[in-house]
């Protein structure tokens, strides 16, 4: 019996790419055995995010105020475990992720080899032209280094936001999951409690539409509060 996947999307203001997002998910199951089930998170759009959901019959849950990422995944993580969905995938709505990959982002899953997979612009064999930001590299490197020091594993791209987790997980996440800074801090937790993460390449393209919720002025402040968070996980978590 194929295993149940979702894929999450949280959406803030995402008016000028959220439908060709979903669209690419429909042509995806359009051209696969596999069929993806999809819900969007709308964390409390100002734009007309919620207008298209509705207009295209997108499903989807309309969060009256706007939670952040974090609380807008666990919402999604909340709907996975309510429904018993196998493999819960977050996927943005900006267009940066390729659906394309999600095959090579659930095997690992599904042959037992990890209970977390990270899409990954970093590690062999990807063919992402998008790397993002010198900086913001180097900041990605950095907290690298850290969950390596505090966890004994290597990852390299640690802000992904095309992850995909396990059923075991995905019941951990619903009740307990990070509302600042949730990507690296979640694989700390996940690597600090023995399970298994793995990276698997992927090809990223630049937003479509909207913009970032990490602004270069807030750079500094994520930097520090990021790899607090991995100390505070890393001494107490031992």
């Amino acid at each position: 019996m194929e295993e149940k996947v979702l894929i999450i999307i949280p959406a803030y203001n995402e008016e000028e790419s959220i439908l060709n997002t979903y669209k690419t998910i429909l042509e995806y199951n359009q051209t696969h055995t596999r069929q993806l089930s999809t819900i969007v998170i709308n964390d409390g759009s100002k734009d007309k995010t919620e207008q298209i959901l509705q207009e295209n019959e997108i499903p989807h849950i309309q969060l009256i105020h706007n939670l952040g990422i974090g609380g807008a995944v666990q919402t999604g993580y909340k709907y996975a475990y309510e429904n018993d969905f196998d493999i819960a995938i977050q996927f943005d709505g900006d267009g940066q992720h390729d659906i394309t990959f999600v095959d090579a982002l659930v095997a690992p899953i599904e042959n037992g080899n990890a209970n977390m997979t990270i899409g990954s612009r970093f590690v062999e064999g990807s063919t992402s032209e998008f790397k993002s930001t010198k900086a913001r590299q180097m900041g990605i490197r950095m907290i690298s280094g850290f969950i390596k020091f505090f966890t004994k594993v290597k990852l390299y791209d640690v802000t992904s936001g095309f992850r995909a987790i396990d059923k075991y997980l995905i019941k951990e996440f619903s009740m307990n999951y990070p509302t600042e800074y949730p990507e690296p801090i979640s694989t700390t937790r996940v690597l600090k409690h023995g399970k298994k993460v793995a990276e698997v390449p992927v090809k990223m393209n630049e937003r479509q539409g909207g913009t970032s919720s990490i602004h270069s002025w807030k750079n500094a402040y994520y930097m520090i509060n990021v790899l607090m968070s991995i100390i505070n996980i890393g001494i107490w978590r031992d």
